[in-house]
């Protein structure tokens, strides 16, 4: 997992926000590497030992209603690219069509999607696109390119990078969906609160990438899935996501 030259990368992401985050990725070449290598070994035996999981819920969808096993909706990865996300379909064939964002209580997800969605189960197809390159572990969620259009020039700074499959963010945000629950507007709602909020935590993580920081994030998502409820411990701030503190950065704050 090595970065591109920056004048090999797209047009449109090359900006002076985006660059101080790759200068930053530049001095961190040894963890990319490592970060690729524990990718891809643990992806392929997590794949092994879970087969029989991807066994049971392959059939218990199929049982449920008509369509495929797995959900191959078109995402972005490194450098703004599209790749097909692998996850266990949890909702009605075609149900995505037109509204992209879940709620609580969704009636377009299925029972056994219900329960997939709760436990994670879901999101182990992604193991295959960890193999293949498209994702990784421990990063910023895959999304479809209706959310990355709005990407202000430091959020496009994540692309840098594979998606992931979790991150903090993902883990503070785990009940996304209760927020948007009742909203007039949930695309709106997203849009202007939720997604800038999450990228202040995915953008302080290019800043702490490491294998040490991977592994925490990865205690913590099992955790989380086992039920441990995680909260941001104080409000952090990006250098574009100014709240009402007279324009304080992440780096003013020390974070």
């Amino acid at each position: 997992m090595l970065l591109k030259k920056w004048e090999q990368l797209p047009d449109d992401i090359r900006n002076d926000e985006v660059k101080r985050y790759y200068d930053i990725l530049k001095k961190k070449t040894a963890s990319l590497i490592i970060k690729r290598v524990f990718d891809v070994a643990a992806a392929l035996v997590l794949l092994v030992i879970l087969s029989p999981v991807f066994l049971v819920t392959a059939i218990a969808i199929k049982l449920e209603s008509e369509g495929p096993v797995m959900y191959r909706q078109v995402r972005k990865t490194t450098y703004g690219r599209d790749f097909r996300i692998h996850k266990f379909r949890s909702m009605y064939l075609d149900s995505d069509k037109g509204y992209l964002l879940t709620t609580k209580n969704d009636e377009r997800v299925t029972k056994v999607g219900a329960f997939i969605r709760k436990t994670k189960i879901d999101e182990l197809g992604q193991l295959i696109d960890v193999v293949k390159g498209d994702m990784t572990f421990v990063g910023v969620r895959p999304q479809v390119k209706k959310y990355t259009d709005h990407y202000t020039d430091e959020m496009k700074a994540t692309l840098l990078l594979p998606a992931g499959i979790t991150s903090l963010a993902s883990i503070y945000y785990r009940n996304e969906n209760d927020l948007l629950e009742g909203s007039e507007d949930p695309t709106g709602l997203y849009l202007a609160e939720i997604l800038p909020d999450k990228m202040i935590y995915n953008l302080m993580g290019i800043k702490k990438l490491s294998p040490l920081y991977d592994l925490k994030i990865l205690i913590m998502t099992l955790l989380a899935v086992m039920g441990k409820d995680y909260k941001p411990a104080k409000q952090v701030y990006s250098d574009v996501f100014r709240k009402k503190d007279g324009g304080k950065s992440a780096e003013a704050k020390g974070v």
